[in-house]
C-alpha cells in the first residue's frame, strides 16, 4: 500500500514520456512549470530589446537580489501548499531573524552562533504554528494570520522601531549576501536541495501523498501530522535564513523589512510556477522560474520607469493566468491526453 502511494506521488504531475522530438516537446509543454518558463524567456528578451542595460552585469546583480529572497521563501511555501497548508507569517519571521541575531551577538555570542540561534528561534516559531494548526485544529490560514501580527509586534518591541547594524566581518558578510550574486547562489543551492528532497526522498513523496489524499496516506502508514509539522518548521526556518541574507547584503536590519509583501511574492512564485493551491502537486524548480518571472517584471518595470503600482496588477493577473493554465493542463493529464 505504501509503495503504491509513493509511486503515485512520484508521478502525480509528471506526464508519461513520449518518443521523438515532437513527443518530448509535447510532454515538456504539459509540465506544470513549462508555460512559465516560456513566459520568463519572452520577458527577458522583451526587456533586453526595450533597454540594452537589462542584461548588463550591474543590472543582473540587481535582478538576482529581486529574485533570491522570494525564491528561498517559495521553497518552504511550496512544501506547505503541496500538503494543503500555508504560512502567512513567514514575511515577519524574515524581519525578526536579523534582530534575534543582533541581540544574541550583543549578548556575547559569535556571529555564527548568533545566526544559529536566530534560525533556532525561527524553527521554534514554525513548531508553534504547527502545534496550533495540527494539535489544536486551527486552520493554518488563521494560525499564521495571528502569528503575523504577533511577530510584527515582537520585532518592533525588541528593535524599538529602529534599524540595527548587521554584525560580521568582510568575509562572512560577502559570503552571506554582500557580494552581488551571493543571495542568488544561496537560492539556487536551496532550490537544488529542495528539488531533491521533494522528488527523490521519502519526505517529499510523503508530502505529495499527504496533500493528494490525506486519508489514503494515513492508511498507508504515513505520519501526516509529522509531515505537516516538519514543513511548517522548514518554511519558518527558510524565511529567517532569507532575512539573514538580506541583512548581510544591506548591512543593516529594518524592523519593517519583509512583511506581507515578501510572503506574497514567495507564495506567488510557487503558484505561478505550477504549485496547486488545492495541494498534492508542485515543483521547486517551478518556484524558481516563477520567482524569476516576478523579478524580471519588477526590475524591467523599474528600468522602463513604469509606475510601481502596476507591478501588483501584473502579479494578480499572472497568478490568475497561471492557475487557469495549470488547471486545464491538469485536466489534460487526467484525461490521458498527455
Amino acid at each position: 500500500m505504501a509503495t503504491r502511494t509513493t509511486e503515485a506521488a512520484r508521478g502525480a504531475d509528471i506526464p508519461a514520456p513520449r518518443a521523438g522530438l515532437a513527443g518530448r516537446m509535447h510532454d515538456f509543454l504539459l509540465r506544470p512549470e513549462a508555460s512559465v518558463i516560456v513566459v520568463a524567456v519572452v520577458l527577458i528578451l522583451y526587456f533586453q530589446f526595450a533597454n540594452a542595460n537589462f542584461l548588463t552585469d550591474a543590472n543582473l546583480q540587481t535582478l538576482s537580489q529581486f529574485i533570491a529572497a522570494p525564491v528561498i521563501i517559495a521553497c518552504g511555501e511550496i512544501m506547505l501548499l503541496i500538503c494543503r497548508e500555508i504560512d502567512l507569517s513567514v514575511g515577519q519571521v524574515f524581519a525578526l531573524a536579523p534582530f534575534v541575531m543582533e541581540k544574541a551577538h550583543d549578548a556575547g555570542l559569535p556571529v555564527i552562533a548568533s545566526m544559529i540561534a536566530a534560525l533556532a528561534v525561527c524553527a521554534g516559531i514554525g513548531w508553534i504554528i504547527g502545534f496550533i494548526t495540527i494539535r489544536l485544529r486551527v486552520p493554518s490560514f488563521i494560525t499564521t494570520l495571528g502569528m503575523l501580527f504577533l511577530i510584527t509586534g515582537i520585532t518592533l518591541t525588541i528593535s524599538r522601531g529602529f534599524p540595527a547594524d548587521t554584525p560580521g566581518g568582510p568575509l562572512l558578510t560577502n559570503l552571506m549576501g554582500n557580494w552581488g550574486y551571493a543571495e542568488f547562489c544561496w537560492a539556487l543551492g536551496l532550490v537544488a536541495v529542495m528539488h531533491i528532497v521533494l522528488r527523490h526522498t521519502r519526505w517529499g513523496l510523503h508530502t505529495i501523498s499527504t496533500g493528494g489524499n490525506a486519508v489514503a496516506a494515513a492508511e498507508a502508514g504515513i505520519n501526516i501530522d509529522r509531515i505537516r509539522m516538519g514543513n511548517f518548521i522548514l518554511t519558518s526556518t527558510l524565511g529567517g535564513f532569507a532575512g539573514l541574507l538580506e541583512a548581510f547584503r544591506i548591512g543593516s536590519t529594518d524592523p519593517l523589512a519583509g512583511g506581507s509583501n515578501i510572503m506574497f511574492l514567495g507564495v506567488a512564485s510557487g503558484v505561478i510556477g505550477g504549485t496547486a493551491i488545492a495541494g498534492g502537486a508542485g515543483t521547486i524548480v517551478g518556484g524558481l522560474v516563477g520567482g524569476i518571472v516576478l523579478g524580471v517584471l519588477q526590475d524591467g518595470f523599474t528600468l522602463q520607469g513604469i509606475n510601481a503600482f502596476t507591478f501588483d496588477i501584473i502579479i494578480g493577473a499572472a497568478i490568475l493566468l497561471a492557475m487557469v493554465a495549470n488547471i486545464h493542463l491538469a485536466r489534460l493529464r487526467g484525461a490521458g491526453t498527455a
